[in-house]
């Protein structure tokens, strides 16, 4: 999982969601954590996809890296990189790191910027070192926020929320790539599928979101039509269906229109600068290990980055290693001489070795703050000074992040809010 990934993106998350998403969005105050546990597996299937995984991954790096080009030729290419290069890959990655943390903030205004920061930066050191992280990323983002007084509800709104956008950004990127690079060169078929594939599921979203938020009627039937869709696969696995979709999304209707419309632009700009800093991380590797325009246009690389998101959009392995790797190699090495694929497979390694090992210790670092030292992270405030976002439970009620319930009148609107200083 990258620094753009939210949690939802791994496909076990949407099952955990699915049952107690209804409670949690209806009534806040009875859903617990336990509602967000991951239901259990088979033994044997996790450790089917577990060795599946590491399999995978062992091949791609081991057989396939090394047919575009050799590790010491890589090394080589990396040790020549110098120093104001290095300054400026370091400084792109950091960046990338940093945009998700605005991001954060943006989908859940109740949280301070370095609470997004250690939220981020520990379920990212899950995400990227367990086979099907994103389940086990979601619970210990889980538990940082509700620490810090962070209502179920408003967790799985800032899930679902963020969750959407980032597939906004993985289908429109595709697209914003092709007319880009439609200026330099002539467009491979590859990209040319991707973009209309994606521009056609990008304009079915955005609509379908539009007519949910807007239409009650229109989330009803929709509600009606997923519920025997999931009731249907769930006889078929033999599973008890226990879920109210219907009611989920009538409920997740009023709390994302109000979130949306508060602070809908907010959260386009800072989901779409964490998609393009992280590109520019992969460019400033290609510039930094010596790689002009001639050989490499930014172009070029932008369609690669957008082609390699969208196809790593299903959680094969841990993060997308190896999978993204070989995707950007390929695209990017296609018809470049030996010399020049090397030093791609350089900045490809590079570039996903700033990106994805770094949040390994700093999020165990940041696990170890959040357990040890709390006070670092989050400071104790006045309830009556802390303006997380009240969610309307039944009757139009209200509940702040702490559980405390107000009555109708009581409520207040999303619209100036401000983060806790």
């Amino acid at each position: 999982m990258d620094q753009t990934t939210p949690a939802l993106a791994d496909g076990t998350v949407a099952v955990a969601i699915a049952e107690p998403l209804g409670a949690a969005i209806a009534d806040p105050v009875t859903a617990t954590a336990v509602a967000m546990a991951v239901p259990k597996r088979p033994r044997l299937a996790k450790i089917l996809r577990t060795a599946g995984s590491i399999a995978l991954v062992a091949a791609i790096f081991g057989f396939a890296v090394p047919h575009f080009a050799s590790y010491r030729s890589v090394w080589a290419s990396t040790a020549a990189m110098t120093w104001p290069h290095v300054l400026l890959v370091t400084v792109a990655a950091a960046a990338a790191m940093a945009s998700t943390w605005f991001m954060i903030c943006a989908v859940l205004p109740s949280i301070r910027l370095r609470e997004a920061a250690v939220v981020n930066l520990g379920s990212n050191a899950v995400a990227n070192t367990l086979p099907a992280g994103g389940a086990l990323a979601m619970g210990v983002s889980w538990a940082m926020l509700s620490s810090w007084g962070v209502g179920t509800a408003e967790y799985v709104l800032y899930t679902l929320v963020s969750g959407v956008w980032n597939v906004f950004a993985r289908l429109g990127l595709p697209v914003l790539a092709l007319l880009v690079l439609a200026t330099a060169a002539r467009p491979g078929a590859g990209l040319i599928a991707a973009a209309a594939v994606g521009l056609v599921l990008l304009a079915a979203l955005a609509v379908g979101l539009g007519l949910l938020v807007r239409s009650e009627a229109f989330a009803f039937r929709a509600g009606r039509a997923l519920q025997y869709g999931a009731v249907t696969a769930c006889r078929l696995i033999r599973r008890r269906a226990t879920f109210d979709i219907p009611g989920s999304l009538l409920g997740f209707r009023r709390q994302a229109g109000a979130l949306i419309a508060a602070r809908g632009w907010r959260i386009t700009v800072t989901t779409a600068a964490a998609n393009l800093t992280l590109w520019l991380v992969l460019l400033a590797c290609l510039r930094g290990v010596g790689l002009s325009q001639a050989q490499v246009s930014w172009q070029t690389s932008l369609a690669a980055y957008a082609f390699v998101r969208l196809l790593t959009v299903l959680p094969i392995t841990p993060g997308g290693l190896g999978i993204t790797e070989l995707g950007l190699i390929g695209i990017l090495a296609a018809g470049a001489s030996h010399q020049a694929t090397a030093q791609v497979t350089a900045a490809v390694l590079l570039y996903r070795a700033v990106t994805y090992l770094p949040p390994i210790p700093l999020g165990a670092i940041a696990c170890l703050a959040w357990r040890y030292t709390p006070g670092l992270i989050h400071a104790r405030t006045d309830p009556g000074c802390r303006l997380g976002f009240r969610l309307a439970g039944p009757g139009g009620g209200s509940e702040d992040p702490d559980g405390s319930r107000h009555p109708p009148a009581a409520s207040a609107s999303l619209k100036g809010l401000s983060r806790p200083v």
